[in-house]
């Protein structure tokens, strides 16, 4: 790769224009080769042989799943070592610029080398850092960066996280008077924007310098302009300051989420030495620990997920076109907010939620000094890796790594909270002690229910175990994880989520928090506000059940909930061969689960919605008693993170007795087999807003007819599938961009020949891919399904399968083709424009 100059480069420093901070993309063109090479770090390398690709990358999700070196906690994918090497050349006209290397996440413990110079290492696998290069590099000939990652503790993390360079790579240029990194910092309040820029002078002498700064709206129209002189002392950063009014401002929120510009130049003379430009929202959040949030002087209740970080068959290296759908679907259910469970997302991943209008809760940590414990990691025998982590690194890391967070994201308008660390109190034995977490010697769990003590008794408890934390006290790491915070940005408040919030209040380690986040504990909800009324309460990790939600709305002063999750993620697994973890709204394939149309019909209540759910009865937590549905005693529903297997078909065996529940907001339904009535359900009789029928199987059609007012507001049929007689594909979208990053969905169905989707049978669906595009990976969302995601072939699910296409980099046509044995296929075209 050779770094071309323009124009205005080819002057010389004297009329060299750079974008600080933003940089071009450094993402394509690497080498990769999976194992160790140490030689590989040496400029002179030969790397001819080893395989081409463009970033991101994961290499586990490439791999077949397995028990061989991987656990169910990181989904049955090998880690290992890799190595990654990019030559480019920068020209002999360049020399006397500085030059950085950007990378938004390596997972992880990475280390690298400029021409076989040691520029260093970052543990933390979802962390920004870069690199100067400046004084190794070879103007007018070749360079070569090498990156060792090293993911051999292959049981590091209590989910799947990906081995690679997984995010973007950006390369930066800019001259010795330039913006620092990170240097523009936008802030908002009511119709006032402020706009810090920290410039640093690299010269032997002081250098005037005139700041301008332009505010454009989103049809790049200026809304205000300022200017500034500024003398900057050789060798010393400083902080110019521009404070503006703008008129009738457009404010930012997940309705209607518009983004401003800021654009900054320095200039001195007729020169520019450098330039950035960065994207914000005017917009004002409060949290009132009595009414809960505010967004633009409006109550608004959260409306939360959790994500982890992976896209399912693409790994950790997850397209935006991915993303983009995946939080389409969130949108259409009603989710308004994001927790980024449990570290920093990428920066591509927050600019989807600025442009598409989602409050986000920003995570750094799930580990702190202390190890959690992944013993539940299926075929982990080597008990130190069972506890192996970056809690080995975070004394030494801990500061630089969230100030590297807050840094790159403080911009966003989505970020409403900071979070420093999710489910800490596990590692710390004072807290499981002081509320009995768990009785070893009764093996008796009192996690999910108030704790069997009073608070006299929790506390004299704590104080009791407290020695046992050792060196490490939670409430003071807390305290520092907040400062470091707060010295970077005061305009969002702090928070946590706390498995154990009546210890963490007791303890100190709630007094950190600006906002207390609750996980699974709304039985404290209204205890929290009684005896600590001057904090906000928000549910941080919740089940994705209704009787959370409730808890929300019988309890004015929380915010909201964030539920387990938006999507099923892969790992955290105790089975083989189980990959995911099944208790998302979407499955790994970005399909909706009943959960989903549950949660929609009270999240968009004002949307009428009625939605069929089914199963064997035999299978179900329900039975029919004096002809009515009643739950099992013997086998209850679960009211956690897991929903009952049904399904939304209608095909069982004749007379076979199957249960099914309507997912309603409409003031009463009414149920049909073959135009019979099977009786009205009135919404407000059910509490749990479930509503249920038992009845013998017959072919035909099963009607669900919602009514408000006496009128008809919505309406379901499942029809029964004959046999499959061909296959039907859909995609989400009919071109791409010709640009080797854009993706489409395409889902291959089999249908009879009605076209009704054939769920109840499975089938194995081959694709096939003509033209400039590629498949990177396919996917049924089955959690219990261990076929490759790099393959051409899946069985179905549901009588479906998704296969996602990336773009190439040539304009044409791509056709995409789907058969599967003794059935009619499909073929579609797609433009790549």
């Amino acid at each position: 790769m050779k770094l071309g100059l323009t124009a205005a480069m080819a002057m010389g420093m004297a009329g060299w224009i750079a974008h600080g901070g933003e940089g071009q993309n450094f993402s394509n063109g690497w080498k990769f080769l999976p194992g160790d090479v140490p030689s590989a770090k040496n400029a002179a390398f030969d790397d001819s042989a080893w395989r081409e690709l463009d970033l991101p990358h994961d290499w586990s999700v490439e791999y077949s799943f397995t028990t061989n070196h991987a656990g169910g906690c990181t989904a049955f994918l090998p880690g290992g070592i890799g190595w990654y090497r990019k030559t480019f050349e920068v020209s002999a006209a360049e020399k006397g610029q500085i030059f950085r290397i950007d990378f938004d996440g390596v997972y992880n413990n990475s280390e690298v080398w400029i021409n076989g110079h040691y520029l260093g290492k970052r543990p933390f696998g979802y962390i920004p850092f870069s690199y100067e290069l400046t004084e190794y590099l070879n103007y007018g000939g070749k360079n070569t960066v090498a990156v060792r990652v090293d993911r051999s503790a292959y049981l590091d993390c209590r989910w799947y996280p990906g081995s690679g360079i997984y995010r973007d790579v950006k390369w930066v240029a800019h001259g010795p008077v330039h913006i620092e990194q990170y240097g523009v910092f936008v802030t908002t309040r009511g119709d006032r924007v402020q706009v810090d820029v920290t410039l640093k002078n690299r010269m032997n002498a002081a250098e005037p310098v005139l700041l301008k700064v332009d505010l454009q709206d989103a049809a790049g129209k200026s809304v205000g302009f300022q200017t500034l002189e500024m003398d900057l002392a050789a060798g010393a950063p400083a902080v110019g300051t521009l404070a503006f009014t703008v008129g009738n401002p457009e404010r930012w929120e997940p309705d209607h989420p518009y983004l401003y510009r800021a654009e900054v130049e320095v200039v001195s003379g007729d020169r520019v030495l450098d330039r950035a430009t960065t994207g914000f929202g005017i917009r004002d959040i409060y949290n009132d620990p009595d009414k809960g949030f505010f967004l633009n002087g409006e109550h608004m209740r959260i409306k939360g997920v959790c994500l982890h970080h992976d896209g399912g068959a693409v790994g950790a290296a997850v397209p935006d076109a991915v993303w983009e759908r995946r939080l389409r679907y969130l949108k259409e259910a009603g989710c308004n907010a994001i927790r980024t469970a449990h570290n920093p997302p990428s920066e591509a991943f927050l600019d989807l939620c600025d442009r598409m209008g989602f409050l986000v809760q920003d995570e750094a940590f799930d580990e702190w000094f202390n190890p959690k414990d992944k013993r539940h990691n299926f075929n982990a025998k080597d008990v130190d890796d069972l506890t192996r982590g970056y809690s080995e690194e975070f004394g030494d890391w801990a500061e630089r790594d969230i100030k590297a967070m807050v840094l790159r994201d403080r911009n966003h308008p989505s970020i409403i909270q900071w979070s420093i660390g999710n489910e800490i109190e596990w590692t710390y034995a004072g807290y499981s002690d002081a509320t009995g977490y768990w009785d070893k010697e009764n093996e008796v769990s009192y996690y999910w229910d108030l704790p069997p003590f009073s608070a006299e008794e929790i506390r004299e408890r704590f104080s009791v175990s407290q020695k046992r934390q050792g060196e490490h006290i939670l409430a003071e790491q807390a305290a520092d994880l907040s400062r470091w915070i707060k010295e970077l940005d005061t305009t969002r408040p702090v928070t946590a989520n706390m498995v154990m919030p009546s210890v963490s209040h007791f303890s100190g380690y709630a007094d950190a928090l600006d906002v207390v986040g609750y996980s699974y504990r709304t039985v404290l909800n209204e205890w929290g506000h009684e005896h600590y009324p001057e904090k906000m309460i928000c549910g941080t990790e919740n089940w994705v059940q209704w009787e959370e939600w409730k808890s929300v709305l019988e309890n004015e002063h929380i915010a909201g909930v964030f539920l387990w999750t938006g999507i099923d993620y892969l790992g955290e697994s105790r089975d083989w061969p189980k990959r995911s973890t099944a208790s998302g709204m979407l499955n790994t394939a970005g399909f909706r689960k009943p959960r989903y149309w549950f949660f929609k019909t009270f999240w968009k209540e004002d949307e009428p919605l009625v939605y069929i759910a089914a199963q064997p009865q035999a299978d179900s937590n329900y039975l029919l008693k004096n002809d009515e549905v009643v739950e099992n005693p013997e086998n209850p529903r679960d009211k956690k993170w897991w929903w009952p297997e049904v399904s939304n078909h209608w095909n069982f065996e004749v007379g076979e007795p199957v249960y099914i529940e309507l997912y309603s907001n409409c003031e009463e339904n009414e149920l049909f087999l073959n135009g019979k009535s099977l009786g009205v359900r009135k919404l407000a009789d059910h509490e749990d807003r479930l509503l249920k029928w038992i009845v013998p199987f017959e072919e035909g059609s099963l009607k669900a007819v919602g009514r408000n007012n006496g009128q008809v507001a919505a309406i379901k049929t499942l029809h029964t599938a004959a046999e499959a007689v061909a296959v039907r594909l859909k995609l989400d979208k009919k071109t791409l961009r010709a640009d080797g990053r854009d993706a489409v969905h395409c889902v291959a169905e089999v249908v009879d020949e009605k076209g009704r989707s054939v769920r109840h049978r499975t089938h194995r669906v081959r694709f096939s891919v003509e033209g400039d595009a590629r498949n990177i990976g396919v996917d049924n969302g089955n959690s219990s399904s261990v076929q490759d995601f790099q393959s051409d072939r899946c069985e179905t699910d549901q009588g479906r399968v998704l296969m996602m296409l990336q773009a190439g980099k040539t304009k044409g046509d791509i056709v995409v083709n789907a058969s599967v044995d003794g059935l009619k296929g499909a073929t579609v075209r797609i433009q790549q424009q």
